[in-house]
């Protein structure tokens, strides 16, 4: 058994059921819900990230969900930056915020920091953005040059990382592998109480298949298309992931809608097994049978609440 600390932390891999039992703690706490997906950030993709619902969002207060455009950059570090504000602004109003997503690496920036980084300058980043879309190989080469510790660690196809690199490289001259040696600074010193959802793999699988199939039924294709209609390219590291890069494939007539479907449905499966290992790895989660007839109440019961 454990007692409920300042905050709670509901985390597990996509589909596992995290929006529904966070809803309903928070429901039964007092509690307001920061979103913890990198994903939900972004206005106008909803289906693809399997949003909450307005409804949903109505059941318990939500917060860092549609609050950047999908052409803006946004960081873990700045997410730990922004619910620390949020958790602080919770705890003075008496309620209890409930940290819900399935973003190892937000939740490990909230709690765990980052090794302190510069700031970079916006005309470094659009500079390096633009030379990754012509030609990323030469950046690679590049960041081997100037941090070949760091290009060891990722994949020469990985443009995020590769553009994180060398942002860092060029704006403090100094290689990110360095700035991450320095011990890191959590930027918020609340304790918390971890639980994440556990589903046995076919299970979860079964569930991931399933959603995208809904996906489909509810416009993801129609949202993709209005994306496009905005003027977000389907380059954008937003868009770059599983349940839209399969859908721009379509529609540029790459691929077929079953293919489509069939890529899509895979693509979550394995993201879902990358947030398991991650979550693992993690010895202070507390581990819930996503199968239970009452999770929430299996959660309070650890807590010796309810």
């Amino acid at each position: 058994m454990a007692s409920l600390r300042d905050i709670l932390v509901i985390a597990g891999p996509t589909a596992s059921g995290k929006t529904a039992v966070g809803i309903e703690l928070a429901q039964r706490l007092n509690g307001e819900i920061i979103s913890a997906d990198a994903r939900q950030i972004y206005r106008f993709m909803d289906i693809g990230t399997a949003k909450p619902t307005a409804e949903e969002r109505g059941a318990a207060r939500h917060h860092l969900i549609d609050f950047i455009n999908p052409d803006e950059n946004y960081s873990a570090g700045q997410f730990a930056e922004d619910a620390s504000a949020v958790i602080g602004d919770i705890l003075r109003r008496g309620k209890v915020p409930i940290v819900v997503g399935g973003a190892g690496l937000y939740i490990r920036a909230l709690f765990d920091g980052f090794s302190p980084m510069p700031k970079i300058p916006p005309e470094i980043r659009a500079r390096l953005q633009e030379e990754g879309r012509d030609c990323l190989p030469k950046l690679y080469e590049r960041l081997c040059e100037v941090d070949p510790e760091w290009a060891a660690k990722i994949q020469a196809t990985d443009t995020q990382r590769i553009l994180r690199g060398l942002e860092v490289y060029e704006a403090s001259g100094k290689p990110l592998s360095e700035h991450q040696k320095v011990p890191p600074t959590p930027p918020i010193r609340h304790t918390a109480s971890y639980f994440s959802l556990y589903w046995e793999r076919e299970a979860l699988y079964e569930r991931i298949n399933a959603r995208a199939c809904l996906m489909f039924e509810n416009g993801l294709i129609e949202e993709a298309k209005n994306l496009r209609d905005r003027g977000y390219s389907s380059d954008l590291n937003a868009l770059n992931a599983f349940g839209y890069r399969e859908i721009f494939q379509y529609l540029d007539g790459k691929t077929t809608l079953d293919r489509a479907l069939a890529d899509l449905q895979q693509g979550t499966r394995r993201y879902a097994k990358r947030q398991m290992t991650f979550f693992r790895k993690n010895g202070r989660i507390q581990w819930v049978d996503g199968r239970d007839v009452d999770v929430a109440d299996a959660i309070l019961k650890h807590l010796e609440i309810g």
